[in-house]
């Protein structure tokens, strides 16, 4: 069993969000212990660039120390930049944490992005698309593409 955590910016806001999360957080349940870690998302008073960065430089403080506290867990950042992984090579991820160290956690910006230095502690870089998806529907489409992966894992026709 592999533990997985979602460390996210900000609290599942839409209801249609976060019915579609919990229902392939239940289904990923049957492979994983899944755990989902909410960060405070930093409310900017104006939408300039500087305000923008200010929030991302304190939400990545936040996440800085729970990531540097995690010890020796494969660390992913969502991040637009990121490497572009198929179902099937997020399956072989992991499989390959699974058998390394049993712990992967992903982490999800607020609406402006992760900071440099919380990409840094993270030892993979992973793009969801080069489209851009609000943070609250990224934590969705992980949730359905871990429980696709698990299923390739697992020889289960939901791939299919």
């Amino acid at each position: 069993m592999l533990n997985i955590e979602i460390m996210c910016v900000g609290k599942m806001s839409q209801r249609w969000f976060s019915d579609g999360f919990e229902e392939y957080r239940k289904r990923l349940s049957a492979f994983d212990k899944v755990t989902v870690t909410e960060i405070t998302e930093y409310r900017i008073s104006d939408d300039t660039d500087s305000a923008r960065a200010e929030a991302v430089k304190r939400e990545g403080e936040v996440l800085l120390k729970r990531l540097r506290d995690d010890g020796r867990s494969v660390k992913v950042a969502l991040c637009v930049e990121g490497r572009q992984y198929s179902s099937e090579e997020l399956a072989l991820l992991l499989e390959k944490t699974r058998q390394e160290t049993s712990r992967i956690v992903f982490v999800i910006g607020g609406s402006a992005g992760l900071s440099e230095e919380v990409k840094k502690e993270c030892t993979v870089r992973m793009s969801m698309s080069r489209m851009t998806f609000p943070h609250q529907m990224a934590r969705m489409i992980l949730a359905e593409q871990l429980y696709r992966a698990e299923s390739i894992n697992s020889g289960m026709r939901y791939h299919k």
